[in-house]
């Protein structure tokens, strides 16, 4: 199997396993892909979603080998125009480049060891970013910067990556599993039904006129105010002064 699914804790890991070709993604890849990640949506046990690559590299894009992809209404990588409902974590190895950057954005945080290299390596072959690099790109590091990486194609190290905000987290090599695996735990602590309705509103906030993207914080925020008057108890019998449960950084 070219995708593992595998339950670490209150996480579930999924691994793109092609090492041999730098986990680049075929038409049976980007199958397993989606199925896993309806799986993970499916799991409510699982309450965070990791995407790793096996033999230290993350992804390299699409298999210019293979080239038997087929776009599907949820993507041309298996699932990147579709959702889940639950936070994302990416964890990134090696190389994170072309499609499999792409793959990197759909997710919500990024955590990258150092030596980790992003870029749009496509460019150097005429193939479009069509995973939805040209529309999170932007969002998550400005439109100047995006454009940068999206003209030219260049490498960008882990240490710009983080710099720009590409990356959320930078780690020693080698460490990146772990510390999403830790940081996955860390977001499952909380209480679940606000923090997934709160990284909905983001969504679908994202290009409303501010009024209409207010509206859809009230009206969600209404959803979850049993959870949120009950964290209001606690708090008021002691738990979590001075910031205490938040994670650190």
């Amino acid at each position: 199997m070219s995708v593992r699914y595998e339950r670490v804790g209150s996480a579930a890991v999924i691994t793109i396993d092609r090492p041999e070709r730098r986990n680049a993604i075929d038409r049976a890849t980007a199958e397993g892909l989606l199925r896993a990640w309806r799986d993970f949506d499916a799991d409510s046990t699982a309450l965070v979603g990791i995407l790793t690559g096996a033999g230290g590299y993350f992804c390299a894009g699409v298999d210019l080998v293979a080239l038997d992809l087929v776009e599907q209404p949820e993507g041309w990588l298996g699932h990147t125009r579709a959702a889940v409902s639950k936070p994302t974590i990416a964890a990134v190895a090696g190389y994170a480049v072309a499609g499999g950057l792409e793959l990197a954005l759909w997710c919500d945080l990024r955590v990258a060891g150092a030596g980790a290299v992003f870029g749009c390596y496509e460019r150097r072959f005429g193939v479009p970013l069509a995973d939805g690099g040209t529309q999170r790109l932007p969002r998550v590091v400005g439109l100047g910067r995006a454009l940068d990486m999206i003209l030219t194609g260049r490498p960008v190290d882990a240490e710009e990556a983080w710099r720009i905000g590409l990356v959320d987290r930078l780690v020693p090599a080698g460490s990146e599993l772990a510390e999403a695996l830790r940081l996955a735990e860390a977001l499952a602590a909380f209480p679940q039904e606000t923090m997934c309705s709160d990284r909905r509103c983001v969504y679908e906030g994202l290009g409303r006129p501010l009024e209409e993207g207010l509206a859809v914080e009230a009206a969600a925020a209404r959803w979850v105010l049993s959870e949120a008057v009950a964290g209001a108890a606690r708090f008021a019998a002691g738990e979590g002064r001075s910031g205490a449960g938040v994670e650190p950084g």
